[in-house]
């Protein structure tokens, strides 16, 4: 059996303690943004990095409003969040120099939301062979470049927050 080691990891692990409530809202309240890997905080919304990253890059528009559904968010939250996709897509190109993009959300558990109760927008850079055997197979992802370092280049396309 082969090891893939990611001992980076262990911070991740080691502080993890399950807390009451909305982790998206905790971040949206709290003011430890670095921790957090926020990217942006713009009026209506935040840009984040995902923790369980599919590629390197990839972000999270979460509006500041506790909402499941995208219907029950305003106009104003939803123009400045698919304002803000566009943003992070050009970032994201900048930066990183992707073959492609997925950009959308999961509403509700069965969609595969990871975080069901709280709207979110994810912006995610792909390249041909992103998804390889080590994923299919291993049901691993390997990523070239840890989280702070991504969160860095990509702050400074939106600006200090």
């Amino acid at each position: 059996m082969d090891h893939i080691w990611s001992p980076w990891r262990y911070k991740y692990i080691a502080n993890a303690d399950p807390q009451d409530g909305c982790v998206l809202c905790r971040i949206a309240q709290g003011h430890d943004d670095v921790e957090n890997y926020v990217v942006h905080r713009a009026q209506l919304n935040f840009i984040l990095l995902n923790l369980f990253p599919y590629t390197s890059g990839h972000l999270m528009i979460v509006p500041y409003e506790h909402q499941a559904s995208l219907a029950a968010v305003d106009a104003a939250t939803t123009t400045e969040m698919l304002e803000l996709a566009k943003r992070a897509q050009v970032a994201l190109e900048a930066e990183y120099h992707p073959g492609g993009f997925n950009i959308g959300m999961n509403l509700g558990r069965s969609a595969g939301a990871g975080i069901a109760d709280h709207l979110h927008l994810h912006v995610v850079p792909r390249w041909s062979g992103d998804a390889n055997f080590v994923s299919v197979v291993g049901e691993t992802r390997v990523l070239p470049e840890d989280l702070e370092t991504t969160c860095e280049k990509l702050k400074r396309h939106f600006g200090r927050a």
